[in-house]
């Protein structure tokens, strides 16, 4: 075995960040290209030290460029001595978020089939700055700004891990070519017809060269940043909305929104609508109802998904349906 800096790394992250316990049983989603493959052989070395039971978990999409990755993958758990367990698509739409939606529903399966409670992927900084870039430009609050979390429950016995975020995809590729691991191109990784490959192949490079060659590095650390101030108000919210909220009707009461920074009264006015609407408040709906903190007494909003308004009574802003 070689031991590179990028062992010393993630055995380093593991121990400070308490993200994979030792003896977990580990499922391992390798989609055969260079930063699955990349995780898949740390994991398998740093395994002595952790003590770990892992597995290969591989989605195979069906789509026509993908023909032999199912058996690239395959080739790899034989090569570690791995169990592999494969899940074939049928008539999967050629589209990011289809494929998204339906590898870790796949894998979601297959770990409770097979008694496994973590899930590891190979998303890196590189990815973490992509989304940020891809999340901004579709004008995400700071919550979808800092999505690709370390850590994130997929079901209550189920643990997703991304304990690559601190390591560029130029770092997975060198550690790659420097043990001679047999990588998958993925032919739909070129297509631009995707959004994350536009962002990957010419945001990410003009910005290196004309604003930033660490922009990777700096955009992650940004999300970094986000993640903390995020939980710390998600926490402040909680507080907040359990104190103004009343359940019959669904009621929150001015007087305590009031007192609030901008920015917790949009919180508590989203988790008021969370549990009213039929989708996700969209900040339109957010701001309307946010605005009716300080307005006179019966101004109502637009009607909103679900036939619901909200309502100045007095002391309250009430949700109502009318009739």
């Amino acid at each position: 075995m070689v031991w590179t800096a990028l062992h010393s790394q993630l055995h380093k992250t593991l121990r400070q960040r308490a993200i994979l316990p030792r003896q977990s049983p580990v499922l391992i989603a390798v989609s055969g290209g260079q930063d699955s493959v990349c995780l898949l052989q740390l994991l398998v070395d740093l395994r002595k030290h952790w003590d770990w039971p892992l597995a290969i978990g591989h989605c195979d999409h069906g789509w026509a460029l993908d023909q032999g990755i199912r058996e690239h993958v395959q080739g790899l758990a034989v090569r570690f001595d791995l169990p592999c367990y494969v899940k074939v698509a049928q008539d999967l739409p050629e589209t990011e978020a289809a494929a998204r939606q339906w590898r870790y529903q796949t894998l979601i399966e297959i770990a409770e089939e097979h008694d496994y409670n973590h899930l590891v992927t190979g998303h890196t900084q590189s990815d973490r700055a992509e989304t940020l870039l891809y999340n901004l430009v579709r004008g995400s609050g700071s919550d979808g700004l800092q999505a690709l979390t370390w850590q994130r429950a997929l079901t209550p016995a189920l643990q997703l891990l991304r304990p690559l975020l601190g390591i560029s995809r130029r770092q997975t590729g060198e550690f790659c070519q420097h043990l001679g691991l047999p990588v998958w191109e993925d032919a739909y990784n070129q297509s631009l017809r995707y959004a994350r490959n536009r962002i990957r192949q010419e945001l990410i490079p003009y910005l290196q060269d004309h604003f930033n060659p660490q922009v990777e590095k700096a955009l992650a650390q940004t999300v970094e940043v986000l993640q903390a101030e995020v939980a710390y108000l998600e926490a402040l919210a909680d507080q907040h909305y359990g104190q103004a909220y009343q359940p019959d009707p669904p009621r929150l009461e001015r007087r305590h929104l009031q007192a609030l920074p901008q920015a917790l009264q949009r919180r508590v006015i989203r988790r008021f609508l969370q549990a009213l609407l039929p989708h996700q408040p969209s900040f339109d709906q957010i701001e309307a109802v946010t605005a009716l903190i300080l307005a006179p007494n019966r101004s109502a909003s637009p009607t909103l998904p679900g036939k619901w308004i909200i309502v100045v009574s007095g002391p309250w802003l009430l949700a109502q349906r009318p009739g």
